[in-house]
C-alpha cells in the first residue's frame, strides 16, 4: 500500500477511537443533531477500517504463500503460486476500494430526495415530457425498492404536467439521483403533429436532499401561510373547503404550494417538507460557494441551466452530454432503467475527486 494511504488510515484509526468514545457518552443523546452527525461519521469510518483490516489480512496471506513457495515440494510451490496470484489481485482491488472510500463524502448522500420537474420550452409537448420524466423517476425508485410519493402537481388537460414534485425515500437516494439535476431535452414527433415534424422540447429537473427537522430550523414567525380551495385542470374547484396550502418563507421569499391531498393538514406537512429541502439546499450552496465549487464532486458544473441529457426518439438514443455517453432503447430508459448512465456518472465523479485529492 502506498505510504500516503497508510498514513491516512492511521489517522482514521485514531479518529475512529474518538468517535467511539463520543458515541458512548450519554450526554450526546441530549443533542439529536450532534448525535446524528457523529453516528454518520462513525459508520463511514467503520466502513473504511473494515476494508483496511481485510487488506491487512490478505497481505498476511500473501506472506504465508511466499513462505510456502520456498518449500522443496513442487506441488506445494505450484499451489502457493496460484493462491498468491489470486491474493495479489484481491489486494489490488482492496487498495482501489480504500482509495475510493477515503474520498470525502457528500454528507447528504444517504438522504431521501425531493425531485422537482418543470416543463420548459415546448408548450404542451414539454408538459407531456415532464410527465414522462415523472414516471421515469417513479419507476427508477421501484426498481431499487424505494418508496415514492407525489407531493404536488400542476397538471395540464392533455395528461402532462406544468410542474410536479415527488418524494423518494431509500438508502443512498441522493447519492444516485443528484446527477439528474439539470435541463433534459427531448426530440420527437408529438402526437398532435400532423405533418410528422420533429419537435424539440425541454424540462428541468431539480433534485434536493430532503432535510430533517434537525437539519433546518424554521421559526413559525418566518412563515406566511395561506389556505385556499384546491383547483383541478382547467381551473374548476374540486373542493368546497380550503384544503390547499401556500407557505411563504419570508426571509428568503421561497413559496411552496400543495393542493393534492384532501386535508389541509396533509398539504401543510408536504409543503413544509419541500420548504425544508429548499432551505437546506440553499444553505449548502452558500457554504460550497464560499469554499470551492469544484468540491461539489459532480460531473459538469451542476448549473441547472445546463443541458445535461437528450432523449432522441427518431434515433432511439439517450445521450448524457456531461460524459459523452449514449445508450439505446429509449423506452427502457424512460421505464426507469437509468443505472448504466448513473453508474458512469458516479465513476466519472469519483475519478475527478481522486485527481483533485492527489493534486
Amino acid at each position: 500500500m502506498r505510504p500516503e494511504l497508510r498514513n491516512r488510515l492511521l489517522a482514521l484509526a485514531a479518529r475512529q477511537e474518538e468517535l467511539t468514545r463520543a458515541m458512548a457518552d450519554p450526554a450526546i443523546f441530549a443533542d439529536p443533531a450532534r448525535y446524528q452527525q457523529v453516528a454518520r461519521e462513525h459508520a463511514g469510518v467503520a466502513e473504511v477500517m473494515s476494508a483496511s483490516q481485510e487488506y491487512d489480512r490478505v497481505t498476511r496471506e500473501i506472506q504465508e504463500a511466499d513462505a510456502i513457495a520456498g518449500e522443496a515440494d513442487p506441488e506445494l510451490r505450484a499451489l502457493a503460486t496460484t493462491e498468491k496470484a489470486a491474493l495479489v489481485e484481491r489486494q489490488a482491488a482492496l487498495e482501489r476500494e480504500i482509495e475510493k472510500l477515503l474520498i470525502p463524502r457528500d454528507p447528504r448522500d444517504e438522504k431521501n430526495v425531493i425531485v422537482e420537474i418543470r416543463a420548459g420550452t415546448g408548450g404542451d409537448e414539454a408538459a407531456l415530457f415532464a410527465g414522462d420524466l415523472l414516471r421515469m423517476y417513479v419507476r427508477y425508485a421501484e426498481r431499487h425498492g424505494w418508496k415514492s410519493e407525489v407531493l404536488s402537481t400542476n397538471a395540464t388537460g392533455l395528461g402532462g404536467f406544468k410542474e410536479a414534485t415527488i418524494g423518494i425515500q431509500g438508502k443512498g437516494a441522493y447519492s444516485r439521483l443528484k446527477y439528474e439535476s439539470g435541463v433534459h431535452r427531448v426530440q420527437r414527433v408529438p402526437a398532435t403533429e400532423a405533418s410528422g415534424r420533429i419537435h424539440t422540447s425541454t424540462a428541468t429537473v431539480a433534485v434536493l436532499p430532503e432535510a430533517e427537522e434537525v437539519d433546518v430550523v424554521v421559526r413559525p414567525d418566518e412563515l406566511k401561510i395561506d389556505t385556499y380551495r384546491a383547483g383541478g385542470a382547467g381551473g374548476q374547484n374540486v373542493n368546497k373547503v380550503e384544503t390547499a396550502v401556500r407557505i411563504t418563507h419570508l426571509p428568503t421569499g421561497i413559496v411552496i404550494a400543495c393542493q393534492d391531498e384532501r386535508s389541509q393538514y396533509q398539504n401543510r406537512e408536504k409543503a413544509m417538507r419541500i420548504l425544508r429541502a429548499h432551505l437546506l439546499e440553499r444553505a449548502v450552496e452558500q457554504q460550497q460557494a464560499e469554499i470551492d465549487q469544484a468540491r461539489r464532486r459532480q460531473v459538469g458544473s451542476g448549473d441547472r441551466s445546463e443541458k445535461i441529457r437528450t432523449y432522441n426518439f427518431p434515433q432511439d438514443r439517450v445521450t448524457d452530454h456531461r460524459i459523452g455517453k449514449s445508450v439505446h432503447d429509449i423506452r427502457t430508459v424512460l421505464d426507469g432503467d437509468l443505472d448504466e448512465l448513473i453508474e458512469t456518472l458516479e465513476s466519472a465523479g469519483q475519478a475527478a475527486s481522486l485527481t483533485a485529492a492527489g493534486s
